[in-house]
């Protein structure tokens, strides 16, 4: 292949790989393999600048700025992207010509955080607006509301000087991560890939309470403009921003020399797997701004700093086991259990090996040596096999088709690599399900939290979702042993279970988690079938009939109320009370359709009324505005979803005139 057809090539599948990374949030490879990519271009257009045009992506930022993720402002100072290095050769290189270039020019040495940028504006000192990174040189995307709810973001600065714009990464710390996945896990949500993408996906929710319950972080990297204050250098703005209570990056080095700046680099290095984030690099900076403004800008990066990339460790060892365990959903995840090695400063012995075709796309087996790496410094993965030095007698590993906890068959789900328990009480799928069940769309039982789903299982007072109502009848022995807690506490979850069977029957088929079948499907089912009876006995042909119910929703509903342990189930619920058919009101297709989004505070009803109001009478209500939704009703305070809605020519409606759409 000639140089500038690889070239052309090389540019389409970068392009591809930013794309998912800065506005998909979804990398299909990792920054080194990506920055490896690049090594390349640069080396091509290098040996070639004939090739280079202003499409290369060494010419421009990396990502756009998403509509969708809310309204579009323009940068008042550029958010430009940092020069990779990765060599000691290459920081040295760096910091001699800074030397030929200033006068005496002092370094600031720092981590670089593997997060979202978002940049902030304080005007007399209040918080005005946050804006992502975009397209780094002409908008980015509105997300002050979400920034109002990070805990580390300072509202109101102790100085009101007159403008103060900064940088800095949001990222979410390891904790956080894993609370969030978790969640996902239990509510049967798709999992986040790494704490980056969680992160940039949540600080572009259009719902700020979901940004608020997932804990992001922020560390401020930058001055981006000042007015009313003199600040001369990098590090004498990091100390003033403390003073303001921001929280700046951790543990900044000031550095004059070669050897100093690359002495900070690896003890940064060394500090990695004790941070509890993830950084992907250290950053070396000019630290006087008039240098800084001496020096400039290209189109892309600032020539007054890079970023030292380190490269992924990676060690051999041997395979000593496949461990098997059951997650919260059914899902069976097989992990390697190896001879303990160091990488990146900590001893690790265990490493997912996510699937049965991942272990047999690398024919992993047990006594095998492999190799093992860090994923962004912080998470062990099996690289690959070191087949030459496989022993004899090896065997292919197979997860099995029985269930290691319980023993039931597993199944694969059509479409999907996971294999799970079929089992709906295996204690270790049980806590999922209890916890879907009582939700907020579901059975809707307030103050039953995970806390007291894992104790009650783990006690042995629940072992299938029927039991839960059958707790009343131990009150007693709940409140000798202190199960739940004090007597306020357990008569507030015992009533709020009994109150839960006033609920009628679309909200108990909601609550049962049948695969594919949420809140709008179970509507769309009860309203034709009316009552749980029939639904149970309905064929398939049937079944597809019904809107929201595909093929693969409808073989899930017959597979479930086939299966005798679920026909006990649903007969004990009947016994215990709850309702097995819908409560027959006064409801229309007036709304058959036709797709809202409800936003704002409306005069007399709560958002969640009218999401009902319109459902009842046929309408579909999503959360948020696209080119598909038909009508927005919006009450005061409707923020972006209505400046969406009105650049998208969608037709807005207030309270009065939804009422009228029905009379």
């Amino acid at each position: 292949m000639d140089d500038l057809k690889k070239y052309e090539e090389l540019k389409k599948t970068i392009e591809y790989h930013s794309d998912r990374y800065y506005n998909q949030d979804n990398p299909e490879i990792s920054d080194y393999e990506y920055d490896m990519l690049m090594q390349e271009l640069k080396q091509i257009e290098k040996n070639h600048p004939d090739y280079v045009t202003p499409d290369s992506p060494t010419q421009h930022v990396g990502g756009t700025a998403k509509r969708e993720a809310g309204v579009l402002i323009r940068h008042r100072v550029p958010m430009l992207s940092l020069q990779d290095v990765f060599s000691k050769e290459e920081v040295d290189e760096f910091v001699l010509s800074m030397q030929e270039q200033l006068v005496d020019p002092t370094f600031v040495v720092e981590y670089k955080i593997d997060g979202l940028s978002m940049a902030l504006r304080y005007e007399q000192g209040i918080l005005t607006t946050a804006i992502t990174r975009g397209d780094g040189i002409i908008q980015g995307e509105d997300v002050t509301a979400n920034a109002r709810v990070i805990k580390d973001v300072v509202k109101k600065l102790k100085e009101p000087i007159e403008y103060l714009e900064v940088r800095g990464e949001v990222y979410m710390t390891n904790q956080a991560f894993d609370q969030v996945n978790e969640v996902q896990e239990l509510n049967g949500k798709k999992l986040f890939a790494n704490p980056r993408n969680c992160a940039a996906g949540t600080l572009r929710q259009l719902d700020s309470r979901i940004t608020k319950e997932r804990n992001l972080s922020m560390f401020i990297f930058n001055i981006q403009d000042i007015r009313g204050k003199e600040i001369l250098t990098h590090s004498q703005g990091y100390e003033f921003l403390k003073q303001q209570g921001m929280k700046i990056i951790d543990n900044y080095r000031v550095c004059k020399t070669s050897d100093e700046v690359w002495q900070a680099i690896q003890e940064i290095g060394e500090q990695r797997d004790q941070l509890g984030y993830d950084i992907d690099g250290a950053v070396v900076k000019i630290d006087n701004y008039d240098q800084r403004a001496q020096l400039g800008n290209t189109a892309k990066v600032p020539r007054w700093a890079i970023a030292f990339k380190y490269p992924p460790e990676e060690k051999e060892t041997k395979l000593l086991d496949i461990e098997l365990s059951v997650g919260r959903t059914g899902r069976i995840t097989p992990t390697a259990i190896f001879e303990p090695i160091r990488l990146c400063g900590t001893t690790v012995s265990r490493a997912t090996l996510h699937n049965q075709d991942f272990i047999n796309q690398l024919d992993i087996r047990i006594g095998d040596t492999i190799l093992v790496y860090k994923s962004g410094e912080i998470i062990p993965k099996v690289k690959r096999v070191v087949k030459e030095k496989r022993p004899e007698g090896t065997e292919p590993f197979l997860i099995g088709h029985t269930c290691p906890v319980c023993g039931a068959p597993t199944v694969q789900e059509e479409g999907t690599v996971d294999i799970k328990c079929s089992n709906p009480s295996c204690p270790s799928k049980l806590v999922r399900n209890v916890v879907n069940f009582v939700g907020r769309d579901a059975m809707d039982i307030k103050g039953f939290g995970l806390a007291y789903v894992e104790t009650l299982i783990n006690q042995g007072y629940i072992h299938d979702l029927s039991d839960i109502y059958t707790l009343k009848d131990k009150r007693q022995e709940l409140l000798e042993h202190k199960v739940i807690g004090l007597q306020k506490s357990t008569d507030n979850l015992l009533n709020a279970i009994e109150k839960s069977k006033e609920n009628d029957a679309v909200k108990l088929l909601t609550s049962l988690g049948i695969s594919n079948i949420g809140k709008s499907a179970a509507k769309s089912l009860m309203k034709k079938y009316q009552t749980m009876d029939a639904l149970m006995n309905a064929s398939f042909a049937s079944l597809i009939e019904v809107n929201d119910i595909g093929e693969t929703s409808a073989k899930a509903i017959i597979d479930y109320f086939k299966d005798e342990n679920n026909q006990k189930m649903i007969q004990k619920f009947k016994d215990y009370g709850l309702k097995m058919e819908i409560e027959q009101s006064e409801q229309s297709n007036k709304l058959e359709g036709l797709i809202f989004v409800v936003t704002g505070t409306l005069p007399t009803l709560s958002r969640k009324e009218a999401t009902t109001l319109i459902e009842d009478n046929g309408g579909k209500v999503t959360g948020s505005v696209s080119k598909k939704t038909n009508y927005l009703v919006a009450g005061e305070n409707a923020g972006s979803k209505l400046t969406k809605a009105q650049s998208l020519n969608i037709t807005v409606l207030n309270e009065e005139q939804l009422n009228e759409m029905l009379k």
